[in-house]
């Protein structure tokens, strides 16, 4: 199915009720599982705001269902992209001020400010729970939160000990709120389950203890520098694998978490072939994890 234009920015704030009825028939499953990437600004002027979109995206699962979103927080790492666009310019003092000031990962109370509105939203929520890791986690609402975020282990970020094999495992949907496939955290899923993975070095502040402690740990080297083209090829995929709508002022995509990873783990081997060094010397620009 192509993807239709956004929807015209109404000048009346969208309703809850509208959102939701316009979720339902683009396919939200009811009783199901659902990850959420949303650009709130493209969905246009909400009446109620990020609560209002956690409400319909509510509405639209049903009481069953399950609702996720990423709570990724690179802030309290110093090999991050964030990190380095922060220091650049300050001189070695300047620069062991920011490391010094750079708050522990607490999951029940450490913002998640670059992942937006939504998550913000989600994260916030009453009865939500959240994974552990200190870098990549998820805040999930619904019957099957607490599942989908267990034992989500330190040193994998987006593999097998993480919240992602849970929602593969569950046959989770996937939706993309007026954000592209750059956006779609499932494809990193896929990049462990390639033959060999580049892997690289990670750092970032815990709490042990009660006390604050830096952490370096070693992991597959991340890269969502192509996903957009992978998206592409993805929802050109025979079958129709992804389905498109208007949802607000946004344009709306849904899609099986399974068939985005099977899909990306034929994929990027032929892509990314002979550019390993490339990608681990420069790693994930959009994806705040590293």
């Amino acid at each position: 199915m192509s993807a239709p234009h956004a929807a015209r920015v109404s000048a009346v704030p969208h309703s809850r009720a509208r959102l939701s009825r316009q979720l339902s028939s683009l396919g939200a499953e009811r009783g199901g599982v659902l990850m959420v990437h949303a650009s709130l600004r493209s969905l246009g002027a909400v009446d109620g705001g990020a609560d209002s979109v956690v409400a319909a995206l509510r509405d639209a699962l049903g009481p069953g269902g399950t609702l996720v979103v990423p709570a990724f927080t690179p802030e309290n790492s110093d090999t991050s992209p964030q990190y380095h666009a922060r220091i650049r310019g300050l001189g070695d003092q300047e620069r062991e001020a920011v490391r010094a000031a750079m708050p522990a990962f607490d999951p029940a109370t450490t913002a998640a400010p670059s992942m937006g509105r939504l998550s913000e939203a989600v994260r916030r929520s009453p009865g939500s729970a959240r994974s552990a890791h200190p870098q990549t986690s998820f805040a999930a609402l619904g019957p099957l939160a607490g599942h989908v975020v267990a034992d989500h282990q330190p040193d994998c970020h987006l593999g097998e000990d993480s919240p992602l094999a849970r929602l593969h495992e569950l046959r989770a949907q996937v939706l993309l709120l007026g954000t592209g496939f750059g956006s779609c955290t499932a494809f990193h899923l896929a990049e462990y389950r390639v033959p060999s993975p580049p892997r690289r070095t990670y750092r970032c502040v815990v709490r042990d203890g009660g006390k604050r402690r830096w952490w370096e740990y070693e992991d597959v080297a991340l890269d969502d520098s192509d996903f957009t083209a992978l998206g592409a090829d993805f929802e050109r995929e025979q079958g129709a694998p992804v389905r498109t709508a208007a949802v607000g002022s946004a344009t709306a995509r849904l899609f099986r978490f399974p068939a985005a990873v099977a899909f990306a783990t034929r994929w990027l081997p032929a892509h990314r072939r002979g550019a390993v060094e490339n990608r681990t010397a420069h790693p994930a620009t959009r994806t705040a994890v590293t």
